[in-house]
């Protein structure tokens, strides 16, 4: 089943083109990384994606909304995003900022505890976020994820600032989020851990131009 459908989307900012004339399909369970050079079109194709960018021309779906309407505003409660700024609030600390992201959009609270020790941050679950390093910031972007259980995961760089532990960790989430039937979008500029096993998407100013789908 198709979790996600574009055709001939296009998406500017001013006249310029962030994305032209995107085709490309999305099934689920399936892993997606998409490469390119600097200023591709990634993050862009990501955030549309997520119903952050308004498409100027096309058609598309995903998750059965429509991101060429208002529709697009109400697919973001069935993502997961994992961007390079984080979205939680520094004088809080990882318990209290999964606390209360679970209670805003009606996540189950009790999966926290498990989400934060799957990631490796029970030992600093009380500490102000601001006291973290970028590596533990991005494992409680994890956690979040593991506790909001999206059936679209957004990765934009996920294994930027991570040690070795820490990528294999996010390529271990990956997979596990994959075989329990949700799809993954990720961008990367250099190779994957060997075992993230994912499906080529290519795109060049604004197009792509090979994929598998």
């Amino acid at each position: 089943m198709a979790v996600a459908s574009l055709s001939d989307v296009v998406v500017t900012t001013g006249s310029f083109p962030l994305l032209s004339g995107v085709n490309l399909t999305l099934e689920s369970a399936t892993t997606y990384v998409i490469t390119g050079p600097n200023g591709a079109g990634k993050t862009s194709l990501l955030r549309l994606l997520a119903g952050l960018e308004v498409p100027s021309r096309g058609r598309g779906t995903v998750l059965g909304f429509d991101i060429c309407s208002t529709e697009r505003r109400e697919l973001r409660r069935y993502v997961g995003w994992l961007g390079h700024e984080t979205s939680f609030y520094p004088d809080l600390s990882p318990t209290e900022n999964l606390l209360f992201a679970a209670r805003t959009t009606g996540a189950d609270v009790d999966l926290i505890p498990s989400a934060l020790e799957r990631v490796g941050l029970t030992h600093r679950a009380k500490v102000s976020l601001k006291l973290l390093s970028a590596g533990q910031q991005r494992r409680l972007s994890l956690a979040w994820l593991l506790v909001r259980r999206p059936q679209l995961w957004l990765l934009d760089e996920p294994f930027a600032s991570l040690d070795d532990e820490g990528r294999d960790l996010t390529s271990q989430l990956i997979k596990a989020a994959q075989s329990s039937g949700a799809t993954v979008v990720l961008t990367s500029h250099g190779a994957l851990p060997a075992e993230t096993n994912a499906t080529s998407i290519v795109i060049v100013g604004g197009r792509i131009v090979e994929s598998a789908t």
